[in-house]
């Protein structure tokens, strides 16, 4: 029953004990009380840390403006991005993206280099006849036309180191402003 209530955006009658918020704010919590739903009085951090970056007149200038079934979510964004403004007060929320960003090209990279590997390995040793050159008779030299994810490292050989520079990025995730 209460989770029925909850996903319709209604929310389970509050005891009798005053909301975090007006806790907080030292104020009488009455049954209109826009907070009393979404900063329950076991939650006093949780107000605490949203009152401290967008401040209670704005926060329930906020609730009254989003529709009433999106509210818990956006009452979740906010005690996020506070608590990452409070954190880190330059980027907030954007730093912590910004560094989940830069460990998933880090994760690609390092998944292409395995997978370039993988392909190395699984070439069969190559014959005097094919294009690899046959050092000894167990260990033989493949050439990058031969592995697929290497395709264009010959091509690379022959450009310019002017050239190479010139090579537009992968993504645009190198274009944050800041370093971590």
């Amino acid at each position: 029953m209460r989770a029925k209530l909850a996903m319709k955006g209604h929310h389970e009658p509050r005891a009798s004990s005053s909301c975090a918020a007006c806790k907080l704010l030292k104020r009488k919590c009455t049954s209109s009380c826009i907070f009393a739903p979404y900063f329950r009085s076991d939650e006093p951090k949780k107000f605490a840390k949203v009152h401290k970056v967008f401040g209670a007149s704005n926060v329930s200038k906020i609730l009254v403006e989003v529709p009433e079934e999106q509210r818990e979510d956006t009452v979740n964004s906010l005690a996020y991005e506070a608590e990452a403004r409070l954190r880190d007060p330059v980027y907030g929320c954007i730093g912590a993206i910004a560094l989940l960003q830069r460990k998933m090209v880090e994760l690609q990279h390092d998944l292409a280099v395995a997978r370039a590997r993988l392909a190395w390995y699984a070439v069969p040793v190559a014959s005097s006849s094919a294009q690899g050159v046959v050092m000894d008779e167990n260990v033989g030299m493949v050439s990058f036309d031969d592995m697929p994810c290497c395709s264009m490292v010959n091509e690379s050989f022959g450009q310019s180191s002017s050239e190479l520079t010139q090579v537009p990025p992968m993504n645009d995730f190198g274009q944050f402003p800041y370093v971590f």
